[in-house]
């Protein structure tokens, strides 16, 4: 017997804002609260309809225990409603997706709100051991004289060298890399050159270009307005770049190894804020109240691999998806794969034809296939759109399912690779 579908009924993101721009105050609770909101209007869903709420992010906020909870109850969730904040690094919003359903094949529940989210431009300053042990003394001194006597141990590198959380958080502390430099090794495992890498992301951008243009994202996008404490209506991603050339990415100095690197800004993703939610049920519930299905999810795949090259996640996830559902790769009519770097998908488009590898690394005797670039990220990626880790691959998700309904076609992958070293993947199917 076949195992239950999870249905997808539809959902909304924000725009995707580079960090530190129009998103830059607002917090990650309210991120998620409006796409929440957006998300059960779109699908015209009840909240007191909903069984749970489940919400991922890769970088907890300090200020909101158990996001999820706080973002629900903020869009009007009813407090009946529980709520469950998830963590799988970049696969958080996956991860999100899949424990609903997890709860449908358990039978615990016929309705879900899923998000995710990341405010990586609230990414916080961390004191040094010092610098939080002389602030203790100082919050513990009992009398003037004391507390004159801990200010008296203030140093100026208590205050001029905290380190920058949202450095440590992209650095595997397993093999001591930070993403980049991830990315690096990839570039020289498959001998990409810089101008591959740079051709690629070039590509993303004109795709993201020509899909806005045309109006693609209208579907799953919600206009933003007042969320960064102004009136201001945000409606459009803003890391697409329209007059983006070749020359100028070819100016930019490699990021990550300085002296003899490829990877760059230009072609890494970008550090993005932004939220994505999806209401998702059983079959039967879905039925029951009248909701329009967008699609399905068929089946998903959690991998793990070397942390140093954990960009070959996809690699290791899709071979582990289609070894579960006894599928092949070009049975897919499209694919998405986050662009964490350039170097990273043209890694996995590599590795994804290689007999080589297959046997190597995934114990296959044959590659995994070849993907047709054409029905890759046919929407550009996060290259172009930026990545928010704890969101990502839900806005994969919502985009591939609504392209299969504009093109009339069944079946999309998406995947993406996590940082520590572990891929995901899903198997989509169009309502």
């Amino acid at each position: 017997m076949a195992a239950e579908r999870l249905v997808i009924v539809g959902g909304a993101r924000t725009p995707f804002l580079r960090a530190a721009t129009g998103f830059r105050r607002t917090s990650a609770a309210d991120l998620a609260r409006f796409a929440f909101v957006e998300a059960l209007a779109r699908c015209e869903c009840d909240p007191a309809a909903l069984d749970e709420v489940f919400l991922g992010c890769a970088g907890q906020p300090f200020d909101a225990q158990n996001l999820a909870r706080v973002a629900a109850l903020r869009a009007g969730v009813p407090e009946r409603v529980p709520a469950l904040t998830v963590h799988r690094n970049c696969a958080s919003g996956m991860e999100a997706l899949t424990q609903a359903l997890l709860r449908v094949r358990a039978g615990d529940g016929g309705l879900f709100l899923v998000g995710g989210v990341e405010a990586m431009s609230r990414s916080p300053l961390v004191f040094s051991d010092r610098a939080t042990s002389w602030f203790s003394r100082v919050a513990r001194a009992k009398s003037p004289t004391a507390r004159l006597a801990a200010l008296a141990g203030a140093r100026p590198a208590f205050l001029f060298r905290p380190r920058v959380a949202l450095i440590d958080a992209l650095t595997d502390p397993v093999s001591g890399m930070i993403m980049g430099q991830t990315a690096e090794r990839l570039a020289r495992d498959f001998a990409l050159g810089r101008e591959a890498q740079d051709a690629y992301a070039l590509e993303s951008h004109r795709r993201a270009l020509a899909a806005q243009q045309a109006g693609r994202f209208a579907a799953e996008i919600a206009p933003a307005a007042g969320l960064d404490a102004d009136d201001s209506v945000v409606a459009a991603d803003n890391g697409v770049r329209a007059e983006l050339t070749l020359a100028q990415l070819a100016k930019l100095k490699p990021y990550f190894d300085r002296e003899w690197g490829t990877v760059t800004i230009g072609n890494s993703c970008q550090v993005t804020d932004g939220a994505v939610a999806l209401v998702v049920g059983s079959e039967r519930r879905v039925a029951e109240l009248g909701l329009k299905p967008l699609g399905f999810l068929d089946a998903h795949a959690y991998v793990g691999l070397d942390p140093a090259r954990m960009g070959l996640g996809p690699v290791h996830a899709t071979a582990a998806l289609l070894a579960r559902t006894g599928r092949k790769l070009e049975e897919f009519d499209l694919v998405e794969i986050n662009e964490a770097f350039a170097a990273q998908v043209l890694a996995c488009l590599a590795a994804f034809q290689s007999d080589d590898f297959a046997r190597r690394e995934l114990g296959r005797e044959q590659a995994v296939g070849e993907l047709d670039h054409e029905r890759v990220n046919v929407h550009g990626g996060a290259i172009a759109l930026g990545h928010p880790p704890g969101a990502t691959g839900l806005r994969l998700v919502l985009t591939a399912l609504l392209e299969l309904r504009r093109r009339q076609a069944k079946r999309a992958l998406a995947t993406l690779c996590v940082g520590g070293g572990q891929g995901a993947a899903l198997a989509l199917e169009a309502a």
